[in-house]
């Protein structure tokens, strides 16, 4: 009888285990699903939409005295704050390091990213993002005094060329300019300096953010050296994984911007604030 007893009790047990089992799988898929089509909703909840940006990146996102105040203000934002608008809800920028702005995003630190980011294969598979919004060609950046001397990929053998840490221009250094030596830096003025300096070669940006900071310093140009861009390079903004919703909102506002041209006239507005703000 208590060997009867005994089986009759592990069978019960094993129904149990695997009821509770079923159970809390059930309950973490219904979490998961939560997750992914609440995202708008708690935003619009909260009444506050946080970006995680990197303020270093004029015209696109910078910094700039108003009324005496020190702001954060660019393409992006005028951007972001349109979006906001359309959700009806106010805007909380968090600026940080480049590097730093996809883990504020990862952990839940900011609602979404927005800093020039591309939306690479690799990204994709830990963020969604938006519909490309931009998309800029790169340009190698020089010193004017050596004009003559880069102007091929290959007379960047073994030089030093600068790209912001965990940007898209670090991969354009690596595959494009393979024989150079990458040097990375987390802010975009402090590789300026360095070109300034002579502390690196050459320097990899974005044509926009590189024309603005050409129109700041004489000494530098864009050298003759032809890189290719893709569709891969494009702005978008990263979101959390599943947000289903809130992109399919974001994607409608931005298709909107882009259609009417009013992206571009942002960054022709934020690239003459951007050198102003040097002037002053």
């Amino acid at each position: 009888m208590k060997k009867y007893f005994g089986i009759i009790l592990t069978a019960m047990m094993v129904i149990t285990l695997t009821a509770c089992g079923s159970g809390e799988k059930k309950t973490a898929s219904s979490e998961s699903a939560k997750t992914e089509t609440n995202q708008l909703e708690a935003i619009k909840k909260a009444g506050v939409l946080k970006v995680g940006t990197s303020a270093d990146f004029a015209p696109f996102e910078f910094h700039k005295m108003v009324d005496g105040k020190d702001e954060i203000v660019g393409a992006d934002v005028d951007m972001v704050n349109k979006i906001a608008e359309e959700l009806g809800v106010k805007v909380e920028f968090m600026d940080m390091e480049f590097s730093a702005v996809l883990t504020a995003l990862q952990q839940g630190k900011v609602d979404v990213a927005i800093s020039g980011i591309s939306a690479t294969e690799e990204r994709q598979q830990t963020f969604d993002f938006s519909m490309n919004y931009y998309n800029p060609p790169q340009k190698v950046m020089i010193n004017k005094k050596n004009a003559d001397l880069y102007t091929s990929i290959d007379s960047l053998k073994q030089k030093k060329v600068g790209a912001q840490k965990g940007s898209i221009q670090e991969n354009v250094v690596k595959e494009q300019l393979g024989d150079a030596q990458i040097v990375s830096v987390a802010k975009v003025p402090n590789l300026v300096i360095e070109l300034n300096q002579g502390s690196i070669d050459a320097l990899v940006v974005e044509e926009t953010i590189g024309a603005a900071y050409i129109a700041q310093n004489e000494d530098l140009m864009f050298a003759d050296i032809d890189l290719v861009s893709n569709e891969d390079e494009a702005y978008a903004i990263a979101l959390p994984k599943g947000s289903t919703e809130l992109k399919t909102e974001i994607d409608k506002i931005l298709e909107g911007l882009t259609k009417d041209g009013t992206i571009e006239e942002y960054v022709q507005k934020n690239i003459k604030l951007a050198n102003e703000s040097t002037d002053q």
